[in-house]
This record gives structure tokens, C-alpha cells and sequence, in this order.
């Protein structure tokens, strides 16, 4: 069933568990992501970002995602994550997703503030959800990689400043995390999860999952992380099924395809398991 993000998270929050974002670029993502959490009975998020537009269209996206959604036998949100211009959010809502993100960590304080709070409230009126981010999530390689990521780390005082002034439903923090591969183990501050947790009483989300020791998530979820963000990691399976079939032997796309879903499938039942929302559905 389509749902919005506050059906999936806010239970998530009370009963301590986490549940997955997977980015699903494909109908075979897409499959392997919704499936499992079928089989798994567990809620689950999906959706795509600005940065994966260049990939697959968004009406592309939006045309498999939110029927396959809507006849799932679990809650599934659609959401659009890291949505970086006012316009992408609005499409986003007129293809009906039920969630967005809107990334506006990079501005200034109050200018985040303000464009978020706007977002919010057109949304809300929409009964469409909204995460914000607060300090800025970088990346581990390329354009966005932070020379000083402990400089963005998220403060928790103005953590709960941002969710009193905008009505974000979840906030996205900075706390040692990186969009991507790591380079070297991550070493993720708990002890500023747990605060900001206190703090705002939101779901919080952790962005740059792929990588994470389970005992970092397991820690995370825990102290207050109720989404977390993956796709290197389903990305990277999706690609391993595909070498798979070709030196089983495999001599076409389609026959590529089983191969594909099965190795991404294993991630997806992997991180249910690990974030606790087996049988939460």
C-alpha cells in the first residue's frame, strides 16, 4: 500500500527499529526492493534523487514506483530524496510521490530555515511528507567530498531550533557519515545521534549507509536513526547477479535479469534484518 513517510517512520521511532530507503533506478531494483519486503513483511521506503535523474527520468520512475506501491501487500512510501530545487519537489508532488526531501544544507542557516518550512507547509497540505537536512552530509569522493566533515556535523541545539520553525517530519543529520564508498572505516559520533534524538523528537536519518559496520547501525537505530538511506550497496549486488549470470553462462538481458534481482534482493533482506523491521508490516 502507498503510504506517506510518517506511516512508516513514526511507528519505526516508538518500537525502536529502522527501516530502509533503497534507491530504485530500475523496474529489476524495484522488484528486488518491494518483493522482499513482502516476503519479509517489513515497511519499507523507495524512490529516487536529483543526483540519479540523468540516469532514469523522473515520470520513468514515478510510472513503475507508484503503482507497484500502491498494490504491495506492505506499506511502501515513495519518496524523493535529496531534492535539491524547489521545482524537482513540485514535480515530484505532481507525480505522486508521498514524500520529499529537500536538501537546502548547503545555504545558510536561515535560508534553509525558510525554504524548508515553505516546502513543508504546501506539502503537509498535500498530506505529503517532508525531511530535512541540517549540518551537510558529504561525500567520500569527488565534487562533494569535505576536507573537514566534522565541521558540518549537525549541532543539536539547532537541530530542535530548525524542527520547531519548520515542521519537518524527519531530519537528516551529519554525524561522521558520507555519501558512497568509504575509504576507511567511518567513525559515526553516537553520542550526538543520542542528543539530537532528545532533542527534537523526530525519526532522524542517516544518509551514506552503504559501508556501515551492523554494529554502527545496529547502535544508530538504537539511539534514535529510524530511516537509513542505501544504494551503494544494492547498486554494487545489482552488478555482482549480473557477472553472475554472464559466467553461468548467460547469453541475453532477460536471462540477466533473475541474476540481477536475486544478489540485490539478499542486500535489501540483509539490511531489514539488521535495522529491525522484519515483520513490522
Amino acid at each position: 500500500m502507498l503510504v506517506n513517510m510518517n506511516e512508516i517512520l513514526l511507528p519505526a521511532k516508538k518500537g525502536g527499529y529502522g527501516v530502509g530507503f533503497f534507491n530504485a533506478v530500475n523496474v529489476e531494483m524495484a522488484r528486488a526492493i518491494i518483493e522482499t519486503a513482502e516476503e519479509m513483511h517489513a515497511p519499507v521506503m523507495v524512490g529516487t534523487a536529483e543526483v540519479l535523474l540523468p540516469v532514469t527520468a523522473f515520470e520513468r520512475v514515478a510510472e513503475y514506483l507508484i503503482p507497484m506501491a500502491k498494490k504491495a501487500a506492505v506499506p511502501v512510501c515513495v519518496h524523493y530524496d535529496h531534492g535539491l530545487t524547489f521545482e524537482r519537489c513540485m514535480e515530484a508532488l505532481q507525480l505522486g510521490f508521498t514524500s520529499v526531501m529537500y536538501d537546502c544544507s548547503t545555504v545558510s542557516y536561515v535560508e534553509n530555515v525558510e525554504k524548508v518550512a515553505e516546502m513543508v507547509k504546501i506539502c503537509h497540505a498535500m498530506g505529503v511528507t517532508v525531511e530535512g537536512e541540517l549540518g551537510h552530509v558529504g561525500d567520500n569522493a569527488g565534487a562533494g567530498k569535505l576536507e573537514n566533515p566534522s565541521d558540518y556535523f549537525t549541532d543539536p541545539d539547532t537541530a530542535a531550533d530548525f524542527v520547531t520553525k519548520t515542521g519537518v517530519d524527519a531530519l537528516a543529520v551529519a554525524v561522521g557519515n558520507a555519501h558512497g564508498d568509504y575509504a576507511f572505516p567511518p567513525k559515526l559520533d553516537f553520542e550526538r545521534i543520542q542528543v539530537i534524538s532528545e532533542k527534537t523528537d523526530l525519526p532522524l536519518v542517516l544518509h551514506g549507509g552503504s559501508g556501515l559496520s551492523d554494529q554502527d547501525f545496529k547502535r544508530a537505530v538504537k539511539l534514535g536513526v529510524s530511516k537509513v538511506n542505501i544504494f551503494t550497496d544494492i547498486d554494487k549486488a545489482g552488478k555482482r547477479g549480473i557477472e553472475a549470470g554472464i559466467a553461468a553462462g548467460e547469453k541475453s538481458v532477460t536471462g540477466l535479469i533473475p541474476y540481477e534481482i536475486a544478489e540485490m534482493k539478499k542486500v535489501v533482506r540483509e539490511k531489514m534484518e539488521l535495522f529491525g523491521s522484519v515483520g513490522r508490516a
